[in-house]
C-alpha cells in the first residue's frame, strides 16, 4: 500500500483515501468496484465543512429548541451533565422514561456503530425505551412473518433469490416500483463490489417498471401508473393469469389461495385501467407474457411506505402464488430489489463482527415512526400488530447515529414534540436538524478519524477502515464518551469489559466465524480480507417447494391470515385488498423517495450532492405539461405546499414524470430559519409529508407519498442557513 492511502468504507461502498502536502483529502473508489457509487464525492469535501460541531455544546435556554443557539464548554462539564441527568431521570421517573432513539445508518463501522454503541450504553445502565423496525421497510416487517413466518420474513428482507440465479435464468421481471440503479449501491454495513448494474446488463430478462417515475429503471418498459394504484393492477392482473396457468402451486403452497381468487373475481383489465391509467388491453398482453416464461416478481419498499402500506408486498406474494412459480430459479417473487443492494447480493455462511449487545430491562418499546406521538401523548395507548401498548412518559431522549429531522414526518408536529422531555441528549459530527434540538450536543469522529472494521450481509469483503485524518476539534469517539459516562455512572467495566477500541477491534476480528482469515496485522496491513465461503446461487423457497414448511400457523403461505384477520382491522383485514386513495384537494402527487446525491440526509454538505441542488435548494422534479399550467420555467424556485406545511424548492422541468406527479427526494437538511415564507426553505419534502402509520398492524412510515400544490414562488428568496452552527448568536 502507498504510504500515505488508507482504507476505508461507506453505507454507498468502499474507498481509498489519500493526502496531499497540505493535508487534502481525496477520496477514490476502491480498486475492482465494477460500479462505484458517486457518493464518494461528498466523503472527502464534508470531512472539515464549517457544519461540523466543534466542541460540546449546551443550548441556551430562551426560544425553545430548534429555535436557541449553543454556548460550547468544556468535556468534563458536558459529561457531568449528561451522567447527572440520566441519573436524575433513572431516579425520579424510572428507567422508561429514556428513550434510546438511535438509527443505525451513521458510520458503516461495525464497532463504531453508533446505535449499537448508544444501546449497549443504556441497557447496562438500567435500561431503555426503544423503537422497533424501519423507516425504510417497516410495513413489511410486520407483515410478512404472518404471510411467510419469521424465518421466511428474514429470508426476504434480507437475502432473496440471488442476481445471477436472475440472470440466468428469467425471462421477464415485472419491478412494482421499478429497479433504481443509486439504491442499489448502498447496503447497510458497506458493500465492497457493486455488480447488480452488471448482473442487470447480463440477464437475458425484460424488465417492466411499474411506476410513476421512467428513471426507477432504466433500460425497462416503463408503465407510468397513478401512484398508490399498484394493487388493482396485481389483482388485475392475477384474474387474467388464473385463466391461463395451473393452479396447482396455489392449491398445494398456500393457505386461503381459494379466498384470493375469489376476491379478484371481478379485478378486470378494464377495472384496473380506470384506477390504475394503463390501458386495459396492456394489462392483459402482460399477464399473457408473464404465463409465457420464468417471471419474477419484485415489490419495491417504496410501495409499503405509504398508507395501506402492507397490501402492495401482500397482494404481489399472491400475485407471484398465482403464477406458480415461487421456489423455481429465476421465478417467484422479492422484495427490495432496487431498493437497496443487500437484496439478491449473496450471503456470508456466518455472521459479522460486530459489537456485542446487552439484554435490555425495559420491555417498553414503539414502531419507530411514533416518535412524535411517544412525546407528545405519554400515558396514552396504540394498537401494533394485535396488541395494544402504553407510550411510556418520556424525560429524557438520548440520540446518537441518525436524524429524526430527516425520517420522520410532518417535521412542524415533531419539532413541537421534541419541546416535551426535560433533556434532549444529541451525539452528532455535524449541526443537523436534530442536533440543533438538543439541550447538550456532543461532537463525534467521522468515519475517516476512527479506524474500523466494515462489511455487509452477503459481501465479498471485510474493509479495514482506517483513520486517515486526526479528529475535528475536540470530536471524540463515541466508544470513549460512553466510556467516560459509565465511569462517571459505575458501570465502566461491564461497558468496555477492560479493552480500548483497538483491542475490540482484535477481539471482534478474531471471533469472527469466517475461516480461513489472516492474522489481524496483516489483514490491517493489506485493508482488506476477501469474505470466505461467500455463495450467490440462492433459490429463494426453492426448499419449500421441495416440501420444508414454512414457520406460519399452517407451514404454507397464508395468503389468508387468520392471525391477523382476528385483530378485526378494518384497513388491513388478513387477506390482500385494494383501498384507493384518499380524496384531496390538492392537484399533484409528491413522490418523496431516496436522493441519487447523498444517503437519507448525510453530508448533504459534499460536493456531490450540492451539485444536485437547483437555486441553492433541493430541486423538485415536474411534469412539462404541470410545469407549463403553473407558468413554472426549469430552474424557478417553486413553493409546495398543503395542510402539513411548505418548502421552496428549484424545479427541474422532466418527462420523466408522470403528469400529475412531483418528485422531492428526502435528506434536504430542514431549515426553518425564515417560517414567513416557508416550513422549510431548502427542500426537505417531510415538511410536507403526514405523520400517521401505514395501519394498525404494522404502525410503519407513510412519508413516500402526499399530495400538494405547487406555484412558482415570486418573492424575495430568502438565503439556505441549514450549515451555519449555532453557536454564540
Amino acid at each position: 500500500m502507498a504510504s500515505r492511502e488508507w482504507t476505508g468504507s461507506s453505507h454507498w461502498g468502499a474507498f481509498r483515501v489519500s493526502k496531499d502536502g497540505t493535508g487534502g483529502l481525496t477520496v477514490t473508489p476502491r480498486p475492482g468496484d465494477p460500479d462505484p457509487a458517486p457518493l464518494l464525492g461528498n466523503i472527502a469535501s464534508a470531512q472539515r465543512h464549517r457544519a461540523r460541531v466543534a466542541r460540546p455544546a449546551i443550548r441556551r435556554r430562551s426560544a425553545g429548541r430548534g429555535y436557541d443557539s449553543y454556548e460550547e464548554v468544556p468535556w468534563d462539564d458536558a459529561l457531568d451533565l449528561v451522567a447527572a441527568a440520566l441519573r436524575r431521570t433513572r431516579e425520579r421517573h424510572g428507567d422508561n422514561a429514556i428513550f434510546g432513539g438511535s438509527y443505525g445508518w451513521a458510520s458503516a463501522g461495525r464497532f463504531h456503530h453508533a446505535q449499537s454503541q448508544l444501546h449497549r450504553f443504556l441497557a447496562l445502565g438500567g435500561g431503555f425505551t426503544r423503537s422497533r423496525n424501519t423507516y425504510s421497510f417497516g410495513a413489511s416487517e410486520v407483515v410478512l412473518p404472518h404471510i411467510v413466518g419469521k424465518r421466511g420474513a428474514a429470508r426476504v428482507l434480507w437475502q432473496g433469490t440471488d442476481w445471477p440465479v436472475i440472470a440466468a435464468h428469467t425471462d421477464l421481471i415485472v419491478a412494482f416500483g421499478g429497479l433504481r440503479r443509486d439504491t442499489t449501491r448502498v447496503t447497510p454495513g458497506g458493500r465492497a463490489t457493486h455488480t447488480v448494474a452488471r448482473e442487470l446488463a447480463s440477464a437475458k430478462a425484460r424488465v417492466v417498471s411499474v411506476s410513476p417515475l421512467r428513471d426507477d429503471s432504466s433500460d425497462a418498459e416503463w408503465w407510468p401508473i397513478r401512484p398508490g394504484t399498484d394493487v388493482a393492477l396485481m389483482f388485475a392482473l392475477a384474474h387474467e393469469l388464473a385463466g391461463q396457468v395451473d393452479l396447482d402451486f396455489l392449491r398445494r403452497f398456500t393457505v386461503g389461495g381459494d379466498r384470493f381468487l375469489a376476491s379478484v373475481r371481478d379485478c378486470t383489465p378494464a377495472w384496473a385501467s380506470e384506477i390504475c391509467g394503463v390501458p386495459a388491453q396492456a394489462i392483459a398482453d402482460l399477464a399473457r407474457r408473464m404465463a409465457a416464461g420464468r417471471t419474477f416478481i419484485t415489490v419495491s419498499w417504496s410501495l409499503q411506505r405509504a398508507v395501506n402500506g402492507e397490501q402492495p408486498l401482500w397482494a404481489g406474494i399472491a400475485l407471484a402464488a398465482v403464477l406458480g412459480q415461487i421456489g423455481l430459479p429465476g421465478g417467484g417473487f422479492g422484495h427490495g430489489y432496487g431498493s437497496t443492494g443487500n437484496t439478491g447480493g449473496g450471503r456470508l455462511p456466518y455472521g459479522l463482527p460486530t459489537f456485542p449487545q446487552a439484554q435490555n430491562p425495559v420491555t417498553d418499546f414503539i414502531p419507530v415512526a411514533k416518535i412524535a406521538d411517544l412525546l407528545l401523548h405519554p400515558g396514552e395507548t396504540f394498537e401494533y400488530d394485535g396488541g395494544t401498548h402504553t407510550y411510556p412518559d418520556t424525560k429524557l431522549v438520548y440520540w446518537a447515529g441518525g436524524n429524526p429531522f430527516h425520517h420522520h414526518q410532518d417535521l412542524t408536529r415533531l419539532r413541537r414534540a421534541f419541546q416535551r422531555p426535560e433533556t434532549v441528549i444529541v451525539h452528532e459530527p455535524f449541526w443537523t436538524a436534530t442536533a440543533r434540538h438538543a439541550d447538550i450536543v456532543l461532537p463525534v469522529t467521522t468515519t475517516l478519524e476512527r479506524d474500523d472494521l466494515g462489511i455487509g450481509h452477503g459481501d465479498t469483503h471485510l474493509i479495514a477502515m482506517q483513520a486517515a485524518d486526526a479528529p475535528y476539534e475536540s470530536a471524540r469517539d463515541e466508544y470513549d464518551i460512553f466510556a467516560a459516562l459509565a465511569d462517571r455512572l459505575g458501570y465502566a467495566e461491564q461497558f468496555t469489559q477492560g479493552r480500548t477500541s483497538e483491542q475490540w477491534l482484535r477481539h471482534l476480528y478474531e471471533r469472527w466465524r469466517a475461516e480461513p482469515k489472516k492474522p489481524f496485522d496483516e489483514f490491517w496491513a493489506d485493508g482488506e480480507l476477501e469474505a470466505p465461503g461467500r455463495r450467490d446461487d440462492t433459490v429463494l423457497f426453492a426448499d419449500f417447494r421441495a416440501g420444508a414448511p414454512l414457520d406460519t400457523p399452517s407451514g404454507l403461505i397464508e395468503l389468508f391470515s387468520s392471525t391477523v384477520a382476528a385483530f378485526n382491522y378494518e384497513e388491513c383485514p388478513g387477506y390482500p385488498a385494494y383501498a384507493a386513495a384518499p380524496l384531496t384537494p390538492y392537484e399533484i402527487t409528491l413522490i418523496c423517495n431516496q436522493p441519487g446525491s447523498r444517503l437519507h440526509s448525510q453530508l448533504d454538505m459534499g460536493d456531490f450532492s450540492q451539485a444536485a441542488k437547483r437555486s441553492g435548494r433541493e430541486p423538485v422534479r415536474m411534469n412539462p405539461a404541470d410545469a407549463a399550467a403553473r407558468n413554472i420555467a426549469d430552474g424557478d424556485v417553486v413553493r409546495l405546499h398543503n395542510e402539513q406545511g411548505s418548502v421552496l424548492a428549484g424545479a427541474v422541468l422532466s418527462d420523466d414524470c408522470a403528469p400529475g406527479v412531483a418528485q422531492l427526494s428526502t435528506g434536504a437538511w430542514w431549515d426553518s430559519s425564515a417560517p414567513s415564507v416557508a416550513t422549510c426553505v431548502h427542500g426537505n419534502p417531510n415538511a410536507l409529508t403526514r405523520d400517521i402509520g401505514t395501519s394498525r398492524l404494522a404502525q410503519g412510515c407513510t412519508g413516500q407519498v402526499t399530495w400538494v400544490d405547487i406555484d412558482r414562488f415570486d418573492g424575495p428568496v430568502p438565503p439556505v442557513r441549514a450549515y451555519d452552527p449555532p453557536i454564540g448568536s
